[in-house]
């Protein structure tokens, strides 16, 4: 049992770093934005159903279709941000409850009735042979994962702790009003953290849905483990 230790270890950093995407963006809009966001799963499956549209359909390939995915998951964020969770900013903590759990609803059956509930894999350039590295059996599309999620976290770290924007984030987080007192544009911030979480939570189903599966209901449970991953 202990030689599969490692396997499992592996495993379950595979699982982990696609959540801990999930996670940063959610605590984000959470902390500062002060948004319970249950729809913040759908943004993870609609990342892994428009990478599977434009590797599969379009036939642009996977290397193409990350990018793009992650690139309509934040146009979409900054949508819905402007038409829905800013009006939810100054609402009761019930008020964006019950409307992100309904958004989330409806995003999920209108994906089910376009889609369908076949799960499907998003194709990819990667060998499906497994690596034998010392212990650990795995695939190149596993290593990509892996590679691009430590990727994205050292970038999103270095965004906030050496950019000017991040810097206007921070100074949100910790005195909303205070920031907007020396001329942060706390609206614009707001806008721009909704739409980095919503790519990092497309970036995650893309990546994971390459080597597993994409389907229109695995948005639910990737923003129960989210929650629990920030609490």
């Amino acid at each position: 049992m202990l030689n599969l230790l490692p396997q499992f270890i592996f495993n379950g950093l595979l699982i982990g770093a696609g959540y801990a995407l999930v996670a940063v963006g959610l605590t984000m809009i959470f902390g500062i934005m002060n948004i319970a966001n249950f729809a913040h799963g759908q943004f993870y499956m609609l990342g892994g159903c428009a990478a599977f549209f434009v590797a599969s359909t379009l036939g642009l390939g996977y290397l193409a279709a990350l990018p793009l995915a992650v690139a309509a998951m934040i146009a979409l964020g900054l949508v819905l941000e402007r038409t829905i969770f800013r009006r939810l900013r100054r609402e009761p903590a019930m008020s964006s409850v019950l409307a992100t759990v309904g958004l989330a609803m409806m995003v999920e059956n209108g994906t089910l009735v376009l889609w369908g509930p076949q799960p499907q894999p998003i194709p990819t350039p990667f060998s499906k042979l497994p690596l034998h590295l010392g212990p650990i059996f795995t695939t190149q599309a596993r290593l990509f994962a892996v590679a691009v999620t430590f990727v994205a976290l050292a970038s999103v770290h270095l965004f906030l702790n050496r950019s000017v924007i991040g810097t206007a984030m921070r100074a949100t987080f910790q005195q909303s009003e205070a920031a907007a007192l020396v001329g942060i544009r706390t609206d614009r911030v707001h806008a721009i953290i909704f739409a980095l979480g919503a790519g990092l939570a497309a970036l995650a189903g893309a990546l994971l849905g390459a080597i597993f599966y994409v389907e229109p209901t695995m948005g639910g449970t990737a923003t129960l483990k989210a929650f629990i991953v920030v609490i």
